[in-house]
């Protein structure tokens, strides 16, 4: 079976597991299905790390002034949280169907020391936080065995990690096998701003500064700049502002008021937080609390 005729038996799947028998989904830890039926126009998203591969469907994604598309040809992945717009493409005859797995560390410096001083895997360190590199054969059946083992509770516990670690192995010796070695790499100027990321994940509503981020990884203010744009594309306050603001989002996801979800992700001023809010997504804080709580009154088809 070539890849194309594997991808749409995976979605077909993935479509039934997501619609028809969700009550038979089993989850395996550190992966997500993907499914939507409709087109999303471009609209401000956080991706978090991980790797996602679509069998149907295809998005487009705007970080900075990069562009990037991917479908059931290749796969995005991402190692550092990212602020980034997308434009998903879907429709009821034809829906979004794929699968995200995350990237664990630990497991990714497991698998560098089963491989140890193999000469032919010499991955090349990469500096940006996100790639796409074309789907292997390997990979889909990966992923048509795990899809497989989400039916069946026992099957999903004891096999899902396993094949979920084959995957990581196959991006580890591909193409974006050097941006995973960045990762781990304690010395190299990406796990470098990788920690500061995860600094701002953990502190984003204290009274963080540039100078204390870049003295906390060791790098001079302009030389944390540089790294920090050529990670993320965009700059540290940027990055900073932009992750406080899908932090508020998602407490007003959870019917907090606007003006206590702006203290909680660091804004002194109220009417800082809506206009910003409003640049960023199109619509006021009160108006997207509004849609959410709409959305949830209504009665599920």
């Amino acid at each position: 079976m070539g890849n194309e005729e594997l991808c749409q038996q995976l979605a077909q799947q993935v479509i039934s597991l997501m619609t028809q028998q969700r009550e038979q989904l089993c989850t395996v830890n550190n992966v997500s299905l993907i499914y939507a039926n409709q087109h999303c126009p471009r609209t401000p998203l956080m991706y978090q790390p991980g790797i996602v591969i679509l069998f149907q469907g295809r998005k487009t994604g705007y970080l900075g002034s990069t562009v990037f598309h991917y479908d059931a040809t290749k796969y995005l992945m991402l190692t550092v949280p990212l602020p980034v717009e997308c434009e998903t493409w879907a429709s009821p005859e034809s829906p979004l169907a794929g699968m995200c797995v995350s990237v664990d560390i630990a497991g990714v410096q497991d698998l560098l020391m089963e491989i140890g001083h193999d000469e032919s895997f010499q991955p090349q360190p990469q500096t940006s936080g996100i790639h796409s590199a074309s789907l292997s054969a390997e990979m889909l059946c990966a992923a048509e065995r795990l899809l497989d083992v989400m039916t069946h509770q026992r099957n999903a516990r004891v096999l899902g990690p396993q094949i979920v670690r084959e995957i990581i192995y196959h991006v580890l010796t591909g193409p974006c096998g050097g941006a995973l070695l960045s990762l781990v790499s304690r010395q190299t100027q990406f796990s470098q701003i990788a920690r500061a990321l995860r600094r701002i994940e953990a502190h984003f509503a204290e009274n963080l500064s540039v100078d204390q981020l870049a003295a906390e990884v060791n790098m001079s203010v302009s030389a944390f700049h540089h790294n920090f744009k050529a990670v993320t594309q965009t700059s540290p306050l940027q990055y900073l502002k932009r992750y406080r603001l899908h932090q508020a989002r998602l407490l007003l996801l959870e019917g907090v008021r606007a003006s206590v979800a702006a203290v909680r992700v660091g804004y002194e001023s109220p009417s800082q937080f809506s206009r910003e809010f409003k640049r960023y997504f199109g619509v006021t804080p009160g108006e997207e609390a509004g849609r959410v709580r709409q959305t949830l009154a209504e009665p599920a088809n």
